[in-house]
């Protein structure tokens, strides 16, 4: 190659780069709180190292975000009534009564005790908005500032409102919502109950008819609950945010890009819209060495192996009749057991099991002889599973957590059991169809390999599509025109009633005609019409 051909490489290679980049940009964060604010704390580190400076906005009570100065972002506090406190004991009384308690109450009461839960998760939720808009001065400060791009997890609502009155455009980052519910209506996404199974439904892509009936009735019962839930708590804070007539939904409605945290490893097929991304498993990396003590204890596994076992950084503990079934269980395989939990020690605990306050799970689920993940379902833990190809047993307790194990029972790389109902030899059994049959290992494999197989990856994506936004000034170009019709526009029942219209009248033309020329035709024939006339 000349030198001036090289020169010329490499002038092209600076202006796609200079095209490709985002130099300097502003992005001003609404998180959510536990394994939300990891996601979307990774997004942020990759935001910062490529020099963009981040503003993120909290609250005194906040039990997930960190504030101090040296965390690599500008924090502005807001004040509200309620402390961390109350959230952690909310949560936990949420948690508690889900896997404990709800079996044995029945649809009534639990839909009551779930509701004054939820209830104070969404009063808390609106006195951070409140104060939000109360504070003009940190309004202001943000409209000087003159942020790219808006970065919010739509689980903690009143980012997109934020967006709104600044005016800046909206990137949201999620898992889902209650039931798809925002995405299908408010994101336009297209769900065709037909294939597409509901979120907790724990239906498949393949329904008989009785599951796509129950798919129907799942879909139609959340979008009657989204409704009179954002109409009663939420629509008229929007209203009055805005000084006019504003639903939540036309609000979220409004987003440039969303992302999505699966990926077509997890997820079934199903339809999509140019302005919605996955990024699953945009939080997994390469596994680093253990600690020297942890190092140790997995080398002394010999052939054999390891599990993982890990029900999630939100459940503190389990009863202690559950701790001992489990912990009998795992005391007949001769694999070594690495455990988080930090409840009080179980009383059946064999020497092949240790439990630690905190593991590194990425680590560990990396490491070349671990051969199974006891898991709860989270997203975080099943997609380092997955990036891993490490088989699993599920033990689902709450949310989307049952959901997101039938995906992976259904792909073949999962057992999954009934906390609250196993015994010690359904979890053995488990353990060792898992381990033993070659089956669940090359499904994982085959999952992780689609995983891998991606022309970007996950963290560079969403980061790539934010700065898309702070480039272009917003995507609106890859919404669709659905956001601008009305329900019965979308579904053409408009055109239907025009049509079946025409049709009706053209009926009605005919049968009126027909009925004239027979009785004109019947009058000229009859014969005792004719004799009477004469």
């Amino acid at each position: 190659m000349s030198p001036r051909e090289s020169a010329r490489l490499f002038l092209l290679l600076l202006l796609n780069l200079n095209l490709q980049g985002v130099s300097g940009g502003k992005v001003i964060v609404w998180p959510s709180e536990f394994s939300h604010w990891l996601n979307v704390k990774v997004i942020l580190d990759a935001l910062i190292s490529r020099g963009h400076s981040i503003t993120v906005v909290t609250h005194t009570a906040t039990p997930s975000v960190n504030t101090t100065p040296s965390v690599g972002y500008n924090v502005d506090i807001l004040q509200v009534p309620h402390t961390k406190q109350d959230i952690l004991e909310n949560t936990e009384r949420m948690l508690k009564y889900w896997t404990h308690d709800l079996p044995n109450d029945n649809i009534i009461k639990a839909s009551m005790r779930i509701k004054e839960m939820i209830d104070l998760g969404t009063e808390q939720n609106q006195a951070v908005c409140r104060e939000l808009f109360a504070r003009e001065d940190l309004l202001e400060k943000w409209r000087k500032e003159k942020f790219d791009v808006l970065l919010a997890d739509p689980l903690f609502t009143c980012g997109e409102l934020l967006a709104q009155k600044l005016n800046i455009p909206l990137v949201l980052s999620l898992r889902f919502t209650f039931g798809n519910t925002a995405e299908r209506l408010c994101g336009q996404l297209p769900a065709p109950p037909s294939y597409v199974p509901a979120v907790v439904s724990e239906n498949t892509d393949e329904m008989n008819f009785l599951q796509r009936l129950k798919n129907f009735l799942f879909y139609g019962t959340q979008d009657v609950l989204f409704y009179l839930v954002t109409k009663s708590k939420w629509d008229h804070l929007y209203t009055q945010v805005m000084g006019k007539p504003t639903t939540m939904c036309e609000t979220m409605g409004k987003a440039d890009i969303w992302l999505i945290r699966t990926y077509w490893d997890f997820e079934y097929p199903r339809p999509l819209l140019p302005n919605f991304k996955f990024v699953g498993g945009l939080h997994c990396k390469p596994a680093k060495p253990l600690p020297k003590e942890l190092e140790e204890f997995v080398q002394s596994s010999g052939d054999h192996g390891i599990i993982v076992f890990s029900l999630g950084s939100m459940i503190g503990n389990l009863t202690m009749e559950r701790a001992n079934t489990i912990a009998s269980a795992l005391a007949q395989i001769p694999q070594k057991v690495v455990w988080r939990y930090h409840g009080k020690t179980p009383e059946t605990l064999a020497p092949n099991t240790k439990i630690y306050d905190w593991i590194p799970q990425n680590d560990l689920l990396g490491h070349p002889k671990t051969k199974a993940f006891i898991t709860h379902g989270g997203t975080n833990g099943l997609y380092e599973a997955i990036y891993h190809g490490v088989p699993m047993v599920g033990l689902p307790l709450f949310a989307d957590q049952p959901d997101n194990l039938m995906h992976m029972k259904t792909k073949g790389a999962a057992v999954v059991l009934d906390i609250n109902q196993m015994q010690s030899e359904d979890l053995v059994d488990a353990l060792k169809t898992v381990l033993n049959n070659p089956s669940y290992k090359e499904s994982i494999m085959r999952i992780s390999r689609i995983h891998h197989d991606q022309p970007m990856k996950p963290l560079d994506q969403a980061v790539y599509w934010i700065e898309f936004v702070m480039r272009n000034k917003g995507a609106k170009h890859l919404r669709v025109q659905a956001h601008d019709l009305s329900w019965y526009q979308y579904h053409c029942l408009d055109v239907v009633a025009f049509l079946l219209s025409i049709v009706a009248l053209i009926t009605f033309l005919l049968i009126k005609t027909c009925c004239f020329l027979f009785r004109k035709c019947f009058r000229k024939t009859h014969p005792d019409a004719k004799a009477k006339k004469e």
